[in-house]
C-alpha cells in the first residue's frame, strides 16, 4: 500500500489534521428543489441525522423526496478539522465523512424508516470505501443527535447485519455515533443531482431488504 492510499483509508490523528478555519465556508441558504431553509427554522418537533453513504451526491437524493423529511443538506462530519472545504475532505485529512442531514418529522416518518432507506441503499460492509469511491469521506456513518436516536440505531444496525450475514455479506463497518458537529459543504454539492441531472451516482445496495420489524418508537415489533 502506498503512503497516499495509507492517508485515504486511514483517519488521522490529531497531529496529522488539517487546521481548517474559524469560519464557515459559503454555501446555499434554501433547498433547490423545495425551497425550504437549510439550516432552519425548521417545524417544531423536528429532528435530524446525519447519515454517511459514500458520494453525498445520490445519498441526499435519496432522502430529498421521502414523505415526513422536512429538509435535507450536505456537508462533512466525524472528523477534526473546523469548517473544511470538499477538496480538504478528499485529501484524507480532515476525517470526515460526507454526510446528508435528513431533518424530518417523527409523527410522519420515524428513524427506523429512515434506516431502512440508508441500510438498502449502499453496502455498509465495506470500511473506508463504498464501491470505487476509495477513502475515509466514503465511509458509512450515522451520527446522531439524541440518546433515543442512538438506541434505533444500534438495534437496526444490529438487525440488518443479521440479514446480511445470512446473505453471506461481511460484518457491518458502519460508524455509529454522537454528532459532534455539523460543516455543510459547498452550494454546488447542496442538492447536486438536482442541479445536475445526468451526474455521477455511485450508490449502489447490497439487494439485501432491510427488517421492516421496528415500530414509531423504534422497539422491535412482532
Amino acid at each position: 500500500m502506498t503512503p497516499f492510499q495509507h492517508r485515504k483509508t486511514t483517519l488521522p490523528a490529531p497531529d496529522e489534521a488539517l487546521a481548517g478555519r474559524d469560519v464557515p465556508i459559503a454555501t446555499s441558504s434554501h433547498h433547490f428543489v423545495n425551497g425550504r431553509a437549510l439550516a432552519g427554522p425548521w417545524p417544531e418537533g423536528a429532528e435530524w441525522v446525519l447519515l454517511g453513504m459514500g458520494c453525498f451526491w445520490g445519498a441526499e437524493r435519496v432522502f430529498w423526496s421521502l414523505p415526513g423529511v422536512w429538509v435535507t443538506s450536505v456537508g462533512y462530519a466525524g472528523g477534526l478539522t473546523p469548517n473544511p472545504t470538499y477538496e480538504e475532505v478528499c485529501s484524507g485529512r480532515t476525517g470526515h465523512a460526507e454526510v446528508v442531514r435528513v431533518v424530518y418529522l417523527p409523527d410522519e416518518i420515524n428513524l427506523a424508516a429512515l434506516l431502512g432507506v440508508f441500510w438498502e441503499n449502499h453496502d455498509p460492509t465495506q470500511g473506508m470505501r463504498q464501491g470505487n469511491d476509495v477513502g475515509t469521506q466514503y465511509r458509512s456513518a450515522i451520527y446522531t443527535s439524541n440518546d433515543a436516536q442512538a438506541r434505533v440505531a444500534h438495534q437496526s444496525a444490529r438487525l440488518y447485519g443479521e440479514r446480511l450475514a445470512q446473505a453471506g455479506f461481511g460484518r457491518i463497518t458502519t460508524e455509529i455515533a454522537p454528532a459532534r458537529a455539523f460543516y455543510a459543504a459547498e452550494e454546488y454539492h447542496q442538492q447536486y443531482l438536482a442541479r445536475n441531472p445526468q451526474g455521477y451516482c455511485g450508490l449502489g445496495g447490497t439487494g439485501v431488504r432491510c427488517p421492516t420489524g421496528l415500530g414509531p418508537a423504534g422497539r422491535a415489533g412482532a
